[in-house]
């Protein structure tokens, strides 16, 4: 693997340093997926902040120098990697900063304030440049939530379970915004499984990285059209400068769902797995809903990233959204469509 790519070895280092602080949660076969067709539902949602991202948080922060972790952190965040980086902090004895989006979910926000970490809100469009500022005048150090090698070596460890229990991968389904946890997870994967297709899925409001991907080149979207997706963790405008090679040269395609589609798994998750997925995170199992000709025949893993959803969000994907599989495994067609939430 190339020079500035995250290695297998860096992902290893990551599962070592990390173990003792993430849960390591088996895959579930869902049994509404057709009998033709495997569908393993990698449940991250299960994690003690609802999400992925403290896999990559944990391995930066615990991988910081004393003198880095004597100084604090901070980070800017649509919600979950902020939640995980404080959660890492605490974990570490240092203090977090993190700039929040100001059209967060408040189960997002209320999740980083519990674990004594300062929140800042502003405007989507400043985050980065607030968190920059914040390093600068007070001295913190940055722990980005997709441009950091330490965060991709930390998403990979995903990857690294999933090939570890399924010795014959087709397909790995995996949310993509900023791309770390879609970097990491193809990093792990190719390596142990070079034949197993790594395969990013975005909204359809928000994929950037589709048309990069079809132009060979990081295409970088407005916040205002990428805010217009109800996937609030999935509204970054581009990949990041450290994932964009990784995807570039592992990463095998991008399937993009639509906003009706995204509920309709969030719902069919809720209701045959009996797992709770935030939009963000039930994107990947909204790929294999309905767009299967997309993917290759065989064992498919469906990360789902996060289940950090308000529960007026959920309340109503369930009323819109009550999903019903027929015996085949396909998906009935439903006639409410008014999906505003």
């Amino acid at each position: 693997m190339s020079a500035d790519l995250v290695s297998l070895d860096d992902v290893r280092v990551a599962a070592m340093r990390i173990a003792d602080h993430v849960l390591h949660p088996r895959l579930l076969r869902a049994d509404w997926a057709p009998a033709s067709r495997t569908l393993w539902i990698k449940p991250e949602s299960l994690q003690r902040t609802g999400s992925c991202k403290v896999r990559g948080a944990v391995n930066a922060v615990l991988g910081l120098s004393e003198p880095e972790l004597l100084r604090g952190v901070v980070t800017y965040s649509s919600g979950n990697h902020g939640h995980a980086v404080a959660l890492a902090a605490q974990l570490a004895g240092t203090s977090a900063t993190v700039v929040v989006p100001d059209d967060a979910p408040a189960v997002k926000i209320d999740a980083i304030g519990a674990l004594g970490a300062r929140a800042a809100s502003v405007p989507r469009a400043d985050l980065r440049q607030v968190a920059e500022s914040l390093r600068d005048e007070e001295g913190l150090v940055l722990v980005p939530p997709s441009d950091d090698r330490a965060v991709i070596a930390g998403q990979g460890t995903i990857g690294l379970e999933i090939a570890d229990e399924i010795p014959d991968l087709a397909a790995v389904l995996v949310p993509v915004s900023g791309g770390g946890l879609l970097a990491g997870v193809a990093a792990a994967v190719k390596a142990l499984q070079p034949n197993a297709s790594v395969i990013g899925v975005e909204p359809i409001l928000a994929a950037d990285t589709a048309q990069s991907l079809r132009e060979g080149r990081r295409v970088e979207w407005s916040h205002a059209a990428t805010g217009r997706t109800i996937a609030d963790a999935l509204r970054a405008p581009t990949t990041a400068p450290a994932t964009w090679p990784h995807i570039e040269r592992l990463v095998d395609g991008v399937i993009t769902v639509t906003e009706e589609e995204i509920l309709r798994a969030v719902g069919t998750l809720a209701t045959r797995d009996r797992l709770v997925a935030e939009p963000s995170g039930a994107v990947s199992t909204a790929a294999f809903l309905f767009h299967r000709d997309e993917i290759p025949p065989g064992n498919t893993v469906a990360v789902l990233s996060g289940g950090n959803v308000d529960g007026s969000l959920l309340a109503n994907a369930l009323v819109l959204c009550q999903p019903y599989l027929g015996s085949s495994g396909d998906q009935v067609s439903i006639t409410k469509s008014n999906f505003a939430v």
